[in-house]
């Protein structure tokens, strides 16, 4: 039987299920806790997976965005999920990194729980402004819209799989889902955090996309100014993801940072 390196394991996780909750863990040692975006997927973090996970406890949960009760689709619903599933792995001192929306919920979880963020990563973070596409009820049944949308988050289109826009197609498709998205998005609009960021004293890196369409740069701007431990960082020729547009590039600052070089 051909050996299977570690890297090789990382980018095809198993996906584990515990009470409720579905998780990619992988790897032994101080614990980076990931969090994807509203219409995110485990999947996003599979090159931060790869890279770090022979040497760092690498977590992944999947939020239960599309099955949550819709009273409860809203960022404090979600924060709850959170907290929850970080006591059921009891963890206590991670590195706590979101996108988008994610970063929205790290932010709005590092307040409550400053004891157990020793760092933060923001990457094209909520919480300030953001232009996206659950801000109002998407249109139904139009592929060629929810494609455009969709590619409207990357600065290359060609970034997109197909089967990713099926999926996010196949979302707004659903009338169930779709309210919970529409929800849960304008709860991060009422969210604005601007005068709660001075609170926030761990150290925090900011990864933006110097093209990023959803939170522009102003917004990282903005954030580097209210946070009162933040380092920014721009990639170029990137939009909304830049741990999927340009993986080498973010695995690069994130290691720079967790060794604290940056």
């Amino acid at each position: 039987m051909p050996k299977i390196d570690a890297k090789t394991m990382a980018m095809n996780p198993t996906i584990k299920e515990a009470q409720g909750f579905k998780y990619i863990e992988e790897g032994n040692g101080e614990v980076l806790l990931l969090i994807h975006g509203l219409f995110g997927a485990l999947s996003n973090w599979k090159h931060v997976l790869a890279q770090f996970s022979n040497r760092y406890r690498v977590i992944i949960p999947m939020l239960p965005i599309y099955e949550m009760p819709v009273k409860q689709a809203n960022l404090e619903g979600l924060l709850a999920f959170v907290t929850a599933f970080t006591q059921l792995n009891k963890l206590e001192k991670f590195t706590l990194i979101g996108n988008s929306l994610g970063g929205h919920l790290a932010l709005m979880y590092t307040l409550q729980h400053p004891d157990k963020v020793q760092k933060l990563v923001l990457t094209g973070s909520s919480g300030l402004f953001e232009n996206t596409l659950g801000g109002s009820f998407p249109k139904r049944g139009n592929y060629e819209y929810i494609a455009d949308r969709v590619a409207y988050t990357f600065f290359d289109p060609k970034t997109v799989a197909k089967t990713y826009v099926d999926e996010v197609f196949s979302v707004t498709s659903n009338i169930p889902k779709a309210i919970r998205v529409v929800s849960i998005a304008k709860s991060a609009q009422r969210n604005n955090m601007a005068h709660e960021l001075s609170k926030i004293e761990a150290t925090t890196l900011l990864v933006w996309g110097l093209n990023d369409t959803i939170t522009p740069p102003l917004v990282a701007h903005e954030f580097n100014a209210l946070l009162p431990h933040a380092t920014l960082r721009f990639i170029d020729k990137c939009c909304h993801a830049p741990m999927m547009e340009h993986p080498e590039k973010f695995n690069n600052l994130l290691e720079k940072f967790l060794q604290g070089t940056i």
